[in-house]
């Protein structure tokens, strides 16, 4: 399916600024049911983009700027054939089909900390709360466990959208019964990495029915994959315990959210100078405004 995603950020600022260099991640790097067909960054005022990947292979377009201003805006427009099945079939290697299971030592070499819990203040909390998935059995079905892990964020944990910058400690999140998609992408990775699985945080867009998910008509999302012997890595959608990429537009992949965050940047000025910020997504199916 051919989708169009439109995504402008605006700054505003009581009285011209120098705005720093900005950090972008709004371009897909493209993957095996995610082809990349057409992709234009627009800044006003303008700027120089110079592009970059780092190491997880994203693509990274740094915007500089020779002017003052008293506003930002950065207008993403990207086109991409999604093929992500809505019923996927995973072809899991029959060593890994029952959890507990062993990565060999090549895969556990290359996943590195993507295996490692990254929040050790809240293993203790996290640890208990993942504790009432495995059950008696000494061996479970790894899908239906990473599942069952992947609903009950969904079903024990409201949403919440968060304006604010930065992303929740697991152990708030759990503390607090609420969280936004980057707070649940965080606790269900600390999860499952307690459990010894490799997983990364994901960052990209959301396509939505007309009315939308949690007030959404097509947003920027954050999600996890984890990954499985032969079936590769595979998407888990703890917002909307969801299984799969159906729906879901990955632009960037890493070990935390705060490494994938769509724009960052800054600007030379007072903290009372920056009015505020707002953030426009559209996700249409089709060559949207072609």
């Amino acid at each position: 399916m051919i989708l169009t995603v439109a995504h402008r950020t605006t700054y505003r600022y009581s009285r011209a600024v120098a705005l720093q260099p900005h950090r972008l991640m709004l371009c897909p790097r493209g993957q095996h049911d995610l082809r990349l067909v057409n992709a234009s960054i627009e800044c006003t005022p303008s700027a120089e983009i110079e592009w970059t990947q780092d190491v997880f292979g994203n693509l990274i377009a740094t915007a500089r700027f020779d002017q003052m201003s008293d506003a930002l805006v950065i207008d993403s427009r990207i086109v991409v054939d999604q093929s992500a099945p809505a019923w996927p079939i995973f072809k899991i290697a029959l060593s890994a089909h029952r959890y507990p299971f062993s990565y060999s030592p090549e895969e556990a070499n290359d996943l590195g900390a993507l295996c490692f819990p990254q929040h050790p203040d809240a293993a203790d909390s996290v640890r208990a709360w993942v504790a009432g998935f495995r059950g008696a059995e000494p061996a479970i079905d790894t899908l239906t466990l990473l599942n069952e892990i992947n609903a009950g964020i969904a079903g024990q944990f409201s949403y919440v959208a968060r304006e604010e910058e930065g992303t929740q400690a697991p152990h708030e999140t759990i503390r607090l019964g609420s969280g936004s998609c980057r707070d649940f992408a965080t606790l269900f990775t600390e999860a499952v990495r307690l459990l010894g699985f490799g997983a990364r945080a994901v960052s990209g867009y959301l396509r939505t029915g007309e009315d939308g998910e949690h007030g959404q008509h097509g947003s920027t999302h954050a999600w996890a994959e984890v990954y499985l012997p032969c079936a590769g890595w595979i998407a888990f959608d703890p917002t909307h315990a969801r299984l799969g990429g159906a729906d879901l537009i990955p632009v960037a992949v890493a070990r935390t959210i705060e490494q994938i965050l769509p724009v960052q940047g800054s600007y030379t000025g007072a903290r009372q100078d920056f009015v505020g910020m707002t953030v426009e997504v559209a996700v249409t199916a089709g060559h949207a405004g072609a």
